[in-house]
C-alpha cells in the first residue's frame, strides 16, 4: 500500500487521455497532472529542447512526494525516457513500449500504421520497439504536425470539416498501405479518434497510447504493492499558461468541471 500520488505530464491536453484511463482503473489514487500549455507543441522542437522541457516537467512534479510518474507524451517518451529513467529514483512510465505491444497484438496481417509528431517519427522509437517484438511487422509511419494545434484549439469534434480535411491529407498513404492497426503515437490524437476511425474504416484497430500506458502503469504498480487504499482519490491540475482555456477544454473532454482545481506554474523556474 502506498498513499502517495501519481504524477502525469504532457505538453498540453493530450495527457488527459492517460489521466482519464488512470482515473477509471485506479479510482483510489491521487493524481497530479501537469500540462505544459505555454510551450506546446513539443513535437516540433529539437531533441535537446524536448529533454530540457521534460526535465523541468519532472522537477516540478517531484516537488510533490510522488510514487511514480506517467510520461503521457509520445514525443517525450520517444526522445527522453531513457534519460528521465536514469536520473530519477522512482518508476517512470512512457507510452512507447506499451503501445508497441498493443500494436503487434492487433496487427493480424503484419502491417502497422504509426502517426505521431515530427519529433516522435524522427526518433524511430516506436519502430525500434515494434521490431524488437516482431521483426516481420511492417510499419508505415507519418508525421502529423497539425493535429496537436487542432486539439489544443478545441478542433476535434466529429463533423469539423477542417479536421476531416487534415486527417485525409495525412492518413491517405497509411490507409493505402492496408494496415489493420494504427498507433496514435501522440496522446493528443485520441481526441481525433472519431475522425481518424471514420477515414481509416472499421477494420483498423486504433491504439490509444495514453490508455495502454495507463494500463501498464496500473498493472506494474499493483504487482509492486504500490497502490493506494482509500475511498476515492483526488486530481489536481497544473498548467504553464491560461488556466481558463485549459479548464474549458479539459471539462469538455473529461465530462466534468475542473475549473476550480487548475493552477498556473512558472515552469521555467524548475
Amino acid at each position: 500500500m502506498d498513499q502517495r500520488p501519481i504524477g502525469v505530464f504532457d505538453s498540453g491536453l493530450g495527457g488527459l487521455t492517460a489521466l482519464r484511463e488512470l482515473r477509471r482503473i485506479l479510482p483510489r489514487e491521487d493524481l497530479i497532472y501537469f500540462g505544459d500549455t505555454g510551450r506546446v507543441p513539443y513535437g516540433t522542437k529539437g531533441r535537446e529542447t524536448i529533454l530540457r522541457y521534460a526535465r523541468q516537467d519532472v522537477a516540478f512534479l517531484r516537488s510533490f512526494d510522488l510514487k511514480a510518474i506517467v510520461v503521457a507524451c509520445g514525443t517525450v517518451s520517444a526522445n527522453a525516457l531513457a534519460e528521465l529513467t536514469a536520473e530519477n529514483d522512482l518508476p517512470i512510465f512512457g507510452v512507447v513500449e506499451a503501445a508497441a505491444q498493443a500494436a503487434v497484438r492487433a496487427a493480424s496481417n503484419g502491417r502497422v500504421g504509426l502517426i505521431g509528431t515530427s519529433a516522435s517519427i524522427r526518433s524511430g522509437a516506436y519502430e525500434r520497439e515494434i521490431a524488437k517484438l516482431d521483426s516481420a511487422v511492417a510499419v508505415t509511419s507519418r508525421a502529423c504536425p497539425l493535429f496537436v494545434p487542432l486539439v489544443e484549439n478545441g478542433r476535434f469534434r466529429p463533423g469539423d470539416k477542417v479536421v476531416e480535411l487534415v486527417v485525409e491529407e495525412y492518413l491517405a498513404p497509411v490507409k493505402a498501405a492496408e494496415v489493420d492497426a494504427l498507433v496514435l503515437g501522440c496522446t493528443h490524437y485520441p481526441l481525433l479518434a472519431d475522425a481518424i476511425g471514420a477515414f481509416m474504416g472499421p477494420g483498423v484497430a486504433l491504439i490509444d497510447t495514453g490508455a495502454v500506458c495507463a494500463g501498464h502503469a496500473a498493472q506494474t504498480l499493483g504487482e509492486s504493492g504500490l497502490l493506494a487504499e482509500r475511498d476515492r482519490g483526488f486530481c489536481r491540475y497544473f498548467v504553464s499558461d491560461s488556466t481558463q482555456d485549459f479548464a474549458r477544454l479539459a471539462s469538455v473532454f473529461l465530462g466534468e468541471t475542473v475549473r476550480d482545481s487548475v493552477e498556473r506554474v512558472e515552469i521555467e523556474k524548475y
